[in-house]
């Protein structure tokens, strides 16, 4: 019987698709969903998880967190979003070097709802337990579910690869858009764990329809690609015992001695996170095998990179600082309905999948009017955008006192600012980084792009622990201001920037 990879492609089929795509798309697209409904869920109640103290006897509200500092909640979430993005490179290398796509994701899978299982436990061990779980898993599963929707097509040059990635982005934002309005009104107004643990379930049921629909994958995301030999194996390994060692020694030693505090984890993860992507982008750009025009390439991707920290430090405090403005100062229902604070979580995914049509339709026309703004003015714009976003955060704080609640229509306006900012910088980052990758490095590049977001989060992250009061109404202005400079900056130094990327437009 001849074997269905030998078949020829030519050849009539009757086999069922997704939407005209092939079937493995639906199993990857509904693991997707319900692994980024887990997620957000999860997400929508983390601030508010470390923030809460004992029950409210005046309203009944519930209590039960963790009952930490605006500050340290700023910065324990900061952290847990960048480990996520630093994660997903590790998690590429596994993929690649040990376990294939298809394996790798389907133990990230278990990883996370473990993780989350975790968090559904009460106290605060394994709430760090569980988030660490979480962070790995979702940096492996990152990594390489991608990777997999590419395994279905005929190469790049498939007509229906774009269309392809373009229904898994819709399965990512289906998922963020419907966590927050239930894992997020469970969790935040009736029972925290509870919550946790219906993340757990979501993304059981992505793994479920993962294990169940793996036939329905290339054959291509069960190899792996490069994998590690014998001798590189046993070095990986004792390397990382070694460092297993001497962490647990360490950090043995500061308990023995009773000086162990929250800042003792902080600290060091903040402090990777900003030196790993200086390091990898240092590495890059010294390696002496990159061609003068690749080199050049990596200079103006400088600009991008550091243009796209300064972008996701202020666009992921949408969970953090806008989240915890938005259950204190903003009022909480509308034409006499009321709604939990979580939900405002689910505006970021609703205006994208709004309006990704939209500027995508947009840049066409313009592109055939020969009037669409280069990769380097569309960063400027969200970075612009993104400060804007801050200045307008500004009046309703001006507003908010005492008493005084705010209208939500303030922060729909500030997310949907925000949410424009991104669609001008995220899916434009990941086209560039493709393009401006050198050769040596073409598979690698995509984790240094989300290392962008690690270091903005730790930079986020580095100024809750030193201190600095991120829900004050003098740093938001700072933070918009800065933003809006370097937006400024980044057009003014457009054709540098431009000569540098060479054939890149």
């Amino acid at each position: 019987m001849a074997s269905s990879l030998t078949k020829d492609p030519a050849a009539p089929t009757a086999e069922k698709t997704f939407f005209g795509h092939p079937r493995g798309l639906a199993t990857l697209f509904m693991t997707e969903m319900w692994e980024r409904f887990s997620y957000y869920g999860m997400r929508a109640l983390l601030v508010y998880y470390l923030v809460s103290g004992g029950a409210d006897a005046a309203t009944g509200s519930q209590g039960g967190g963790l009952a930490m500092t605006a500050a340290t909640t700023t910065a324990i979430y900061s952290v847990y979003v960048s480990m996520v993005y630093l994660m997903a490179m590790p998690g590429g290398w596994f993929g690649d070097r040990v376990w294939g796509a298809r394996k790798t994701v389907a133990i990230a899978g278990f990883v996370i709802m473990a993780g989350h299982l975790s968090l559904a436990l009460p106290g605060q061990a394994m709430f760090f337990v569980g988030l660490i779980l979480v962070a790995a898993g979702s940096g492996l599963l990152k990594a390489n579910i991608s990777t997999m929707v590419g395994h279905l097509y005929d190469g790049p040059e498939d007509p229906r690869r774009d269309g392809g990635f373009t229904l898994f982005y819709i399965g990512i934002n289906l998922g963020a858009f419907v966590a927050p309005l239930v894992v997020g009104t469970v969790g935040k107004e009736h029972n925290w764990h509870l919550g946790f643990a219906l993340a757990a379930v979501g993304m059981g049921l992505g793994l479920t329809q993962f294990l169940l629909g793996t036939k329905h994958l290339s054959p291509k995301s069960s190899i792996v690609p490069n994998p590690l030999s014998a001798q590189e194996r046993k070095a990986v390994l004792t390397k990382v015992v070694l460092a297993v060692v001497a962490i647990a020694v360490f950090y043995g030693a500061v308990v023995a001695l009773g000086a162990y505090t929250l800042n003792w984890a902080l600290v060091p993860l903040t402090l990777a996170g900003l030196f790993i992507p200086i390091a990898v982008l240092t590495r890059i750009k010294r390696d002496k095998d990159l061609s003068g025009a690749e080199q050049s390439k990596m200079t103006a991707y400088i600009w991008f990179f550091i243009a796209a920290a300064v972008f996701w430090m202020i666009y992921d405090q949408g969970g953090s600082t806008l989240s915890l403005f938005a259950d204190d100062k903003t009022a909480d229902t509308v034409f006499g309905l009321g709604f939990s604070a979580t939900w405002y979580q689910s505006l970021n995914p609703l205006f994208v999948m709004a309006l990704a049509p939209v500027f995508a339709w947009l840049w066409v026309w313009l592109a055939r009017k020969n009037q669409e703004p280069n990769t380097i003015v569309k960063f400027a714009m969200g970075l612009v955008l993104i400060g804007a976003s801050f200045f307008v955060f500004i009046i309703p704080m001006n507003m908010a006192g005492g008493d005084v609640k705010v209208s939500p229509m303030w922060l729909v306006s500030i997310y949907m600012i925000q949410t424009i900012g991104e669609l001008c910088v995220s899916p434009v980052g990941l086209s560039v980084t493709t393009k401006m990758a050198p050769q040596k490095y073409a598979s690698q590049m995509m984790g240094v792009w989300f290392l962008a977001v690690t270091a903005g989060d730790c930079i986020t992250s580095l100024l809750s622990i030193g201190g600095v009061d991120l829900n004050g109404l003098g740093v938001i202005a700072l933070q918009a201001a800065a933003a809006a400079v370097a937006g400024f900056a980044v057009y003014a130094y457009r054709k540098k920037v431009q000569a540098l990327m060479g054939d890149v437009h």
